[in-house]
């Protein structure tokens, strides 16, 4: 039914846009592409369930768990790995191998945790509400990540286009050197950034996994390709792109998994957005721009 695909696509799209926003504004800022974003969104859930299932916490302490956890992790990123090679002046094509580096090591100190087996949140700490609007079937749980997914998007628009912070940002996206001679504070946003970023994508781990009930330590790799295949369609470094996109592919996969078959979903999926790339190869709202130092 038409009204129950679109309210699939909006829970599903609202969490690739949450992702895909954490990782454009890696991008955005740093000028990186952090290939172990993936990754961390799966730390992100493990660390949700680790704290409602061994402290029998409720769920939003477990988000608030999977937020700092998954910060953390991708501050010591840039600490660690990032920040060397930055004063090192490596190549765009380094930061990208050692990132990978970083999803292996994280999949493998969770397979060595948790076990390879699928985990599921109790079903305690879920919302048991469900309702019915006209013939759809509304679940409280879809209600709530769309919710927290569209208010934290809503936050970090906020913070970026309305705070003395987010121009900061954007001074540091058009040219770190020049926003250093302005007194900002470059690698302490360099920092906050890949803190905040992280912790984006931690919660997009919770919430697929509280959507489809099911976290694996492979659950980063398929949300990743997707997150660079938003980030592309919406324009690199664009939030309002990394937000349309993660919507388009979330409708994308859906209706094509409902209405042509639930094998070929993804491949239709990518397929569109490749036609779209076809028509306006810098993404919908992607300009050709060169960085300046």
């Amino acid at each position: 039914m038409l009204e129950q695909q679109l309210l699939n696509g909006l829970t599903l799209g609202s969490v690739y846009a949450l992702f895909a926003l954490g990782f454009t504004l890696i991008f955005g800022v740093l000028a990186v592409i952090n290939l172990s974003h993936g990754a961390v969104f799966m730390v992100g859930s493990y660390a949700a369930l680790f704290v409602v299932t061994h402290f029998a916490a409720p769920l939003w302490l477990g988000l608030i768990a999977a937020m700092l956890v998954s910060g953390f992790i991708g501050l010591g990123v840039d600490v660690l790995i990032l920040k060397p090679l930055r004063a090192r002046n490596a190549p765009h094509l380094i930061p990208m191998i050692a990132t990978i580096g970083v999803t292996i090591i994280l999949t493998n100190a969770i397979q060595g945790l948790f076990g390879v087996e699928v985990q599921r949140f109790p079903e305690e700490v879920l919302p048991a509400a469900d309702f019915v609007v006209g013939e759809v079937h509304v679940r409280a749980l879809e209600i709530g990540i769309v919710a927290i997914a569209f208010l934290l998007m809503a936050l970090l628009f906020f913070a970026l286009k309305k705070t003395q912070l987010g121009r900061a940002l954007r001074a540091i996206a058009e040219s770190p050197k020049t926003a250093a001679l302005l007194g900002i504070d470059v690698e302490g946003l360099f920092h906050l950034t890949s803190f905040a970023a992280a912790a984006l994508g931690g919660v997009a781990g919770v919430l697929i996994g509280l959507d489809f009930n099911a976290i694996t330590p492979f659950m980063g790799q398929p949300i990743l390709l997707k997150g660079v295949a938003v980030i592309v369609l919406g324009g690199m470094g664009d939030i309002r792109g990394a937000l349309i996109g993660g919507l388009f592919l979330g409708f994308a996969e859906v209706f094509s998994k409902g209405y042509i078959s639930s094998q070929i979903g993804d491949a239709v999926a990518f397929g569109l957005l490749f036609l779209i790339l076809l028509i306006r190869p810098s993404g919908l709202f992607g300009r050709v721009l060169e960085r300046k130092g």
